[in-house]
């Protein structure tokens, strides 16, 4: 299963409710405050993300089997754990980041 989740969007803008991410430099909102799915991202220097993902919006899908939907993908970046529970990886189709999440039940 494929579903989609989100929509995350670079910003330079501070926005409300952040949560700041340390492994990644990166402060992100919450989807769950959003009416249309958007999660704001806000880099600060040194990110270790590509700038790919730090310079164009992104489309995050939910699956339901991590290593089976990254199979035979261009991986930009590996699986990692930004929260309990959640493992999140970067993938590029038609030259833009795909995030692809799993949340475990």
């Amino acid at each position: 299963m494929k579903e989609l989740h989100h929509f995350g969007i670079p910003t330079k803008v501070r926005q409300a409710k952040e949560t700041y991410l340390a492994g990644a430099k990166v402060f992100v909102t919450d989807v769950a405050d959003s009416p249309n799915k958007i999660e704001w991202l806000r880099f600060e220097a040194g990110s270790p993300m590509p700038e790919l993902l730090q310079t164009t919006a992104h489309i995050a899908y939910q699956v339901d089997d991590m290593p089976a939907a990254l199979k035979g993908k261009q991986v930009l970046v590996e699986p990692f754990h930004p929260m309990d529970g959640v493992t999140v990886a970067f993938i590029v189709e038609e030259g833009a980041p795909i995030e692809l999440m799993h949340v475990a039940n």
